[in-house]
């Protein structure tokens, strides 16, 4: 019994490193910051392919179309209607953070360091010419269903301009131009997975908003088709992409892939702003990168996290988004040292803003041999109170600080973009003032007895 209580204690005493490890989670910047976000989530491992779209659509439920470009022919059984609040939970759970320290006492005695402190829409029945292996304009529909709210078809074609005049009489509402952009797909003999509501069902399920669509399906390619989205965009776009694997890190192969900057000490009173802080610090990095280049915000093991922005995402989640291999006896849920997600699985979150212009090519994908750890953190140190009298060490740490908020307040210039001069006003702590006049020589008090 008494070894048994010795380990608990131990794994107590590491619980609590691993909390000031990486500081305290205070905040975080969510897609809730940006007003038109589209999310993605896109499970991986062979061949396989799970994509998860949450659709941002805003308008009359009627005039909803969603084209999405895919290698087969989708069964039935390949499309399900997902859960809104799945893409919350990854979306919390991935999301940059703010952590916050506290200055030790600077006269309290010296303690040796922990262990880890070196750690670095129409119905169905309306369409014309739509029966299964008909063809019209070029254009054959491979397969139809509903699944939940949404009448499916799968259709594939001969000619861009047949297609884009095939939707439009059978009432899908496409933007001008489609043929254009639908032109690469066909010429890649890729099908169409094409989506509108189906009011009645909608009706009947009684709900407000569009729920995320699902399909699986197998191919080569690790890509997510992005160019039709931008069909009827107004002004740049803003895409979040969660990628769930086994094993690496994901990163484009065809655009550059850049990690945000991270762990960088910034001043006290971004704490109370740092919505307004996140954003401009994504605006400087985009404009940096003049709006060419993918930001990865997050990678890491969904069985843990340090600090946690919200809990891992359970077993039955991770289904829920479409990752099929946590459902074998070897892949189950485990009780680790560091957390209780399941295994395996990564998930990489990136973010990226784009026009037609500066990505005009489909996003393509590779899992990479990375399995280092990666998120965006962002650090206040808190001062101490100090008492200047109460020792001698503390006049030193005192001696510190206006270094130490002017390296801070330059942080916050170089990653926002933000004039100096307007942090330094706001920095409200009192710098010590010491003139040189009346600093004692290194020698005084040399002898004194």
């Amino acid at each position: 019994m008494k070894i048994l209580g010795f380990q608990i204690i131990i794994l107590m005493s590491i619980a609590n490193h691993l909390q000031a490890f990486c500081g305290f989670y205070v905040a975080k910047a969510d897609t809730s910051l940006y007003n038109k976000a589209s999310q993605v989530v896109l499970v991986r491992d062979g061949d396989r392919t799970v994509i998860s779209m949450m659709n941002d659509y805003e308008g009359e439920l009627q005039n909803f179309a969603m084209v999405v470009p895919v290698p087969t022919v989708l069964k039935e059984g390949q499309v399900n209607v997902g859960e809104k609040k799945l893409f919350s939970r990854i979306d919390s759970f991935t999301a940059p953070r703010l952590v916050e320290y506290f200055d030790p006492d600077p006269c309290a005695p010296i303690i040796q360091k922990s262990f880890f402190s070196g750690m670095k829409n129409l119905p169905t029945d309306t369409m014309r010419n739509t029966g299964g292996g008909s063809n019209s304009h070029g254009v054959t529909v491979e397969a139809q269903y509903t699944v939940g709210e949404y009448d499916i078809v799968i259709l594939s074609a001969k000619e861009s301009n047949g297609l884009e005049t095939w939707l439009r009489e059978n009432g899908y509402s496409i933007p001008k131009g489609a043929n254009q952009a639908l032109a690469p797909y066909i010429k890649q003999e890729m099908k169409f997975f094409v989506a509108k509501v189906n009011l009645e069902e909608q009706n009947k399920m009684g709900l407000s908003y569009l729920r995320p669509l699902q399909f699986a399906f197998n191919s080569e390619k690790f890509m997510l088709p992005i160019r039709l989205g931008m069909l009827n965009a107004k002004g740049p776009q803003e895409l979040f992409v969660y990628v769930l694997t086994k094993n690496g890190r994901v990163e484009t192969t065809n655009y550059q892939t850049v990690k945000l900057p991270t762990d960088v000490n910034i001043p006290v009173y971004v704490k109370k702003e740092f919505d307004t802080f996140y954003r401009s610090m994504f605006d400087q990095q985009v404009k940096e990168e003049r709006m060419k280049a993918v930001f990865t915000e997050y990678f890491w093991d969904m069985g843990w996290c340090d600090p946690c922005a919200a809990d891992p995402l359970s077993k039955e989640e991770l289904r829920g988004l479409g990752v099929f291999w946590v459902n074998s006896d070897n892949a189950q849920s485990q009780l680790r040292p560091f957390g209780t997600g399941a295994q395996p699985v990564k998930v990489t979150r990136l973010h990226l803003r784009y026009t037609k212009e500066t990505f005009p090519d489909d996003l393509m994908f590779q899992e990479t041999k990375d399995k280092s750890n990666f998120q965006g953190r962002y650090v206040i140190n808190h001062p101490w109170a100090a008492d200047v009298t109460k020792c001698s060490e503390a006049k030193t740490y005192l001696d510190s600080l206006p270094s130490r908020f002017e390296k801070e307040a330059q942080n916050l210039s170089n990653l926002t973009g933000i004039d100096i001069n307007e942090i330094r006003k706001k920095i409200k702590i009192q710098f010590p003032q010491v003139k040189e006049d009346n600093k004692e020589s290194w020698w005084e008090g040399l002898w004194k007895k």
